[in-house]
């Protein structure tokens, strides 16, 4: 495998274009031929709330080695209209190029760049010698672009017939225009230095954070799932409802993200393992929900996609607003488990482990992410399936001679389960404080009793977790200075890491996986000179942290525009910090 682009070892596309033009499903089918040649990539959707109109960017990273993030300067720009040159023209690194539709109505005076190629391909004509739909312009360009990269169009042939199956005319329509694209950029006379040398692929994938979440719920023996649209979650609602047959999974759109929740409840309550995801403003109105799912120990799985708020906020962008609501909305004092993935592969494993965990102990799962690993797509390796379920104390027959109940006092605060219909049992749910038995009850000795069983739990809570690595650590063992982050910052974080290590600046970063219940050994960790990275104006990871670990941060580096940081963000401040 050989990776050379313009400035390191990777090789960084552009595609832009308005809603409606195919921006990010070109940058979908790009990624996934360039997986096809055994290649990494790694690609982020820029767009506004839109159906129609509005500026789209698809930005794409490949590489031999494994790739975690997006940077701003590219190698390519391909643009589906003239707003896309004017916009990314300054972003093209020294002999890059700009692939655009020779028909734009776009004067020389309007390119700036001296020192890049500006490339252009008969688009619209092409798609007219095909009798094609104008939308087919994005597949001339992906030819087009393989030809400066050096990506054997080949690549393409499996991928647009998966894409389009069983529609051969639209099939052989495509990979036409993919191959007119790459003959026109071999006419052009261009100094271009990308390239790429392909061996025998291994078996990888090509997917989302929202892709993982639905799988990991599949594999995790998910057989409901109810939601209210809301981006960046709603993939997941599309994904359930497109396998549901495959998945032998009941999915329901729901009226609003109060029914969603309820339902969920009302299912796992019925028996089967039962979730439900929303971002920001919906997870507002779920709260009543998740306190009720506490309080009837009714386990549940719940994925919040943050973007930035307050209100509507920035839709289709990201945020980490949302980790301190996580932990502690929703009225009441209960036990729930918050883990927040980093990438593709964290979001299958941790959404598998999330149903374990709810039917274990009988209590609300929250899978904390954000847009930036939701809608980015990631090459990873294929996802290890041979789990074990475990479903807790649930029963399929109450043979004691006792009477049946629900809420059963025990030495780890978890009761036996059983579901309506068991034999020889009357299963109750109680929302108002109960008895053992289920019963309302507002006695103060019964009262106690019920919340330090319910608080019991807890312990056994933190050693479950513990086995989750709710830590990780990446870097150097003796780093000079430390970088502690979650989510989505893992990814440039990364990335950073790679490009200091080049530098020979030792680095080490830390990052924070399970938020609840917080890691008793963090402040551990915390020596010498550290730097606190999120995607918020509050710290509120370091807020956490000082609850917790009764650590402050001197240094922290807050974005909050709903963009990812670029790695050479991170690197710049890493340095401020070091002098």
């Amino acid at each position: 495998m050989k990776c050379v682009g313009l400035v390191d070892d990777t090789v960084n596309l552009g595609i832009g274009g308005e809603a409606g033009q195919g921006v990010s499903r070109a940058g979908m089918l790009l990624g996934k031929a360039l997986m096809r040649a055994g290649f990494y990539s790694y690609g982020n959707i820029d767009y506004p709330s839109l159906i129609r109109g509005g500026h789209n960017y698809y930005t794409l990273r490949t590489s031999h080695r494994k790739v975690t993030s997006i940077i701003e300067k590219i190698d390519v720009v391909v643009s589906l209209n003239k707003e896309t040159i004017l916009l990314h023209q300054d972003e093209v690194n020294v002999g890059g190029a700009i692939i655009y539709d020779e028909q734009e109505d776009i004067d020389d005076s309007e390119f700036t760049q001296a020192n890049i190629n500006y490339l252009p391909i008969p688009m619209t004509t092409i798609v007219d010698d095909l009798n094609g739909p104008e939308i087919m312009r994005n597949t001339v360009a992906l030819g087009a672009v393989s030809a400066l990269i050096g990506l054997d169009p080949e690549f393409f042939k499996n991928v647009v017939t998966e894409t389009f199956e069983g529609r051969e005319n639209i099939i052989e329509m495509n990979l036409d225009a993919i191959r007119r694209g790459w003959e026109k950029v071999l006419e052009f006379d261009y100094g271009f230095d990308c390239t790429l040398e392909s061996d025998e692929p291994p078996n990888r994938m090509w997917l989302t954070g929202n892709d993982a979440v639905a799988l990991g719920a599949v594999a995790g023996g998910c057989k409901f799932y109810s939601a209210y649209p809301m981006t960046p979650a709603s993939p997941v609602l599309h994904y359930f409802s497109g396998h549901d047959i495959e998945a032998d999974a009941a999915v329901i759109q729901t009226e609003s993200e109060i029914a969603a929740i309820c339902m969920a409840v009302g299912a796992s309550y019925a028996g089967v393992r039962s979730m439900t995801s929303t971002s920001g403003g919906g997870f507002c109105l779920m709260t009543e929900g998740l306190s009720f799912a506490a309080m009837t120990e009714t386990p549940i799985v719940i994925m919040l996609g943050q973007r930035p708020g307050p209100s509507t906020g920035l839709a289709t962008y990201s945020g980490q607003g949302d980790l301190l609501f996580s932990v502690y909305g929703a009225h009441g004092e209960f036990q729930r488990i918050v883990l927040a993935p980093g990438d593709v592969e964290e979001c299958y494993n941790m959404t598998y482990q999330a149903f374990n965990l709810a039917e274990r102990f009988q209590i609300p799962v929250i899978i904390l992410t954000d847009k930036n690993v939701l809608e980015s797509h990631e090459t990873v390796e294929v996802f290890d399936t041979d789990m074990e379920i475990d479903r807790g104390k649930i029963i399929n027959k109450w043979k004691s001679d006792s009477e049946y109940k629900r809420y059963k006092i025990t030495e780890d605060g978890v009761s036996p389960r059983a579901r309506p219909g068991t034999h020889n049992a009357i299963v109750l749910a109680n929302s108002n404080e109960h008895i053992e038995r289920g019963y309302s009850t507002s006695e103060s000795g019964t009262t106690t009793e019920m919340v330090d069983k319910r608080f019991r739990k807890m312990s056994y809570i933190k050693d479950a977790v513990s086995a989750l690595n709710p830590i990780n650590i990446y870097g150097s063992d003796d780093p000079e200075i430390t970088l502690v982050g979650w989510g989505s910052t893992k990814g440039p974080v990364l990335e950073a890491l790679n490009m200091l290590e080049k530098e020979s600046i030792s680095v080490q970063f830390i990052q924070l996986r399970v938020m609840e219940p917080f890691p008793d050994n963090f402040g551990e960790y915390l020596v010498g000179k550290t730097i606190l990275f999120e995607n918020n104006k509050n710290a509120e990871l370091g807020t956490l942290i000082k609850l917790n670990a009764g650590y402050e941060f001197e240094n922290t580096c807050l974005k909050y525009d709903g963009r990812p940081f670029d790695p050479s963000e991170i690197v710049i401040k890493i340095k401020e910090v070091l002098e």
